[in-house]
């Protein structure tokens, strides 16, 4: 046998037999609860009936404001909580959430979880054991089925089968009692609250309240019952009992005593909800609008080639796109518009649109492959007078917990994802305006009709394009330079700010066309 046959077989085996416990549960369908259900539930269906068919809106763009708003869910939750999340990163923030679900789920709440696979890696055991609890149920989206044992054989096996690995379920939702949620940009994990020492991820969130929350129940079922959805206990060799969650839960409680005494400052701004609670405060802000979920078909990840535009969210923001005929402004923490969203961006400018776009600068992105998919089309983009604004990497300010900034307590990044279509509608999900987004991931939104809720993300959206935190670039005859300001004073940069480093990672992606995996 010729030895290019030989190694896929060898490779299978090594992967097969470093794999997973290879026994399947049977398929268990289940639906989000109605939300009249739970007395929280029909006092928010009472709050929204004045509101005819409207659904009710607060943005939380603020780190500490979006992980209160999660906690105090969690607090509130009487009859389900479903999960659905890209990244779950261990952290004080984390295992504070962790701590709060496992009381919603001793309560009687049903909890679902659903995480894509490449949360799970290495961590198989440690998350299957909260699903050693009776009413919590922890699935795995996309999951891989082969060398799970060791990083080395997951890594293979991803390369293995890298047509469908690469794709992802990018979604982020947070949904109680099938009557709140929220969607937006964030993960779980510190850097996300800022609460990470090093680096934190400027981004936001989406409080979402009433019909459009049970239209996100329907999205998340839709990903809960397909067949890309796996227990993880699927992929156990043994299974975690009650014993184990018992000791588990003893380390949790420890560990969060210890950061209590010990990193009591960042644990008593993340725990100030428990003495302030501010959700019935929330409730009483919200913005009252006609709105639509959004979310791209779990099946889109098994397409062959390029899946069915059918399948795609961006489908469904179309004619929203299409028909934007004043000032289109975009906020997309990765953003590679393709040769399609070029075409669109500068068709729409030279409609005469007002076209602002604000992503990461070099220096301050935290993947500088995907600034090397987006450099090369600057020129083209600034020639038919789009604007661009890149965010600088924000130094960090212990004295920012809260407010509307783009500054946190360590050097930031943007993360956010949103849209504002000629200040009357808004679109607020985990989609970025680049090939990943758009064919490879799954994602989810909300699309808000309300000049209110437009008026607001626009406001954020220019703080984060003003001349003190973002470069401009900008085209000088033929030079492309980069406008921006310090100390009150506006300056001119013929380089593009950024080390060594990331632009060598920004050229190697340009280079080999990775293009479309970005």
């Amino acid at each position: 046998m010729k030895l290019q046959r030989v190694l896929p077989l060898l490779l299978a085996l090594l992967l097969g037999l470093s794999g997973c416990a290879g026994v399947s549960s049977p398929r268990v369908i289940s639906h989000a609860l109605p939300a009249d259900q739970s007395a929280f539930g029909r006092s928010v269906q009472h709050q929204a009936a004045e509101h005819e068919g409207r659904s009710g809106f607060r943005l939380l763009p603020n780190s500490t404001e979006a992980f209160h708003a999660r906690a105090e869910l969690l607090r509130h939750a009487q009859t389900s909580i479903d999960l659905q999340y890209y990244i779950v990163h261990d952290g004080l923030s984390t295992r504070a959430l962790v701590h709060e679900l496992l009381q919603a789920a001793d309560r009687g709440v049903r909890v679902r979880v659903l995480l894509d696979d490449t949360t799970s890696d290495g961590l198989d055991t440690l998350i299957g054991t909260l699903a050693a609890h009776p009413n919590i149920q922890i699935r795995l989206f996309n999951p891989l089925h082969l060398g799970r044992s060791t990083g080395v054989t997951r890594a293979a096996g991803r390369l293995f089968n890298l047509s469908l690995q690469h794709r992802r379920m990018h979604n982020k939702l947070f949904l109680v009692d099938n009557s709140m949620a929220i969607v937006g940009g964030r993960n779980l994990g510190d850097e996300y609250f800022d609460a990470e020492p090093n680096l934190n991820f400027t981004d936001i969130d989406m409080l979402s309240v009433g019909p459009v929350a049970e239209q996100l129940g329907h999205s998340f079922d839709q990903y809960w019952n397909s067949a890309l959805s796996r227990p993880i206990g699927d992929f156990l060799w043994q299974q975690p009992d009650a014993r184990d969650l018992v000791a588990s839960r003893r380390s949790l409680d420890a560990w969060l005593g210890d950061a209590r005494t010990k990193r009591h400052v960042l644990y008593d701004r993340l725990m100030e909800w428990q003495r302030k609670p501010r959700l019935d405060k929330w409730r009483n802000e919200l913005i009252w609008a006609h709105a639509q979920a959004l979310w791209d078909a779990p099946s889109k990840v098994l397409a062959k080639n390029e899946p069915d535009p059918q399948l795609l969210m961006t489908r469904q923001l179309a004619p929203d796109l299409k028909h934007v005929e004043h000032e289109l402004i975009l906020v997309s923490a990765y953003f590679v518009p393709g040769e399609t969203g070029l075409l669109y961006l500068t068709g729409r400018a030279d409609a005469g649109v007002t076209v602002k776009l604000l992503t990461n600068s070099l220096e301050a992105t935290d993947v500088p492959a995907v600034h090397g998919g987006y450099a090369p089309y600057r020129r083209a983009l600034l020639e038919h007078g789009v604007q661009l604004f890149e965010l600088r990497r924000q130094p960090g300010d212990p004295s920012s917990t809260r407010g509307l900034n783009f500054r946190g307590s360590s050097d930031s990044s943007l993360h956010s994802k949103a849209m504002v279509f000629d200040g009357q509608k808004t679109f607020v999900g985990s989609f970025n305006f680049d090939p990943r987004s758009v064919l490879w991931n799954t994602e989810v939104g909300i699309l808000v009709d309300s000049p209110k809720l437009a008026a607001y993300t626009r406001e954020l959206a220019l703080q984060g394009m003003a001349p003190a935190v973002s470069y401009r670039p900008t085209l000088q005859g033929d030079k492309l330079v980069w406008i921006t300001e310090d100390d009150g004073q506006l300056h001119t940069l013929d380089h593009e700010p950024g080390g060594l480093w990331r632009r060598f990672n920004a050229w190697v992606a340009k280079a080999v066309g990775l293009e479309r995996m970005l």
